[in-house]
């Protein structure tokens, strides 16, 4: 039973954390495109509040999916595969944040249209990801 609530959390935690990984670009995107000053301030605390919340989400994210993999020992070919992916999410998410911390330093020379393409990678991340778990593949 004890399974199968680390499983819900884990699932819960990760859904959560990538709506914030979909939504902290599509800022991005408005702020690139922004020039009201005071429209841009405002997107700009947006995003660092999203930011801020995001971390919070992603460590238990983390923490369960750790716990159900090494207690519950998940394994499998496919799983070094997710692992993989799972740290280029963490990568995307920390670039995220050097990307709002330009922004705030008003450093920022990317077109709305490069952030337009750069919110894509979460999806991919998450359709892969789900992907392997659902169908877990013999892959070698």
């Amino acid at each position: 039973m004890l399974y199968f609530w680390f499983k819900i959390l884990h699932i819960v935690f990760v859904a959560s954390w990538f709506a914030g990984l979909f939504y902290l670009p599509r800022i991005f995107v408005n702020m690139a495109a922004e020039t009201h000053p005071q429209t841009l301030e405002r997107l700009t605390l947006m995003a660092q509040k999203l930011y801020r919340f995001m971390h919070i989400i992603a460590v238990p994210a983390l923490i369960f999916g750790l716990v159900l993999m090494i207690h519950f020992q998940i394994k499998g070919s496919w799983l070094h595969i997710k692992l993989a992916l799972v740290l280029l999410a963490l990568a995307y998410h920390f670039y995220c944040g050097k990307i709002l911390s330009q922004f705030i330093h008003k450093q920022n020379h990317r077109s709305h249209v490069w952030f337009r393409w750069f919110n894509e990678i979460p999806v991919l991340l998450m359709l892969a990801i789900t992907a392997l778990v659902v169908i877990k593949p013999a892959l070698f």
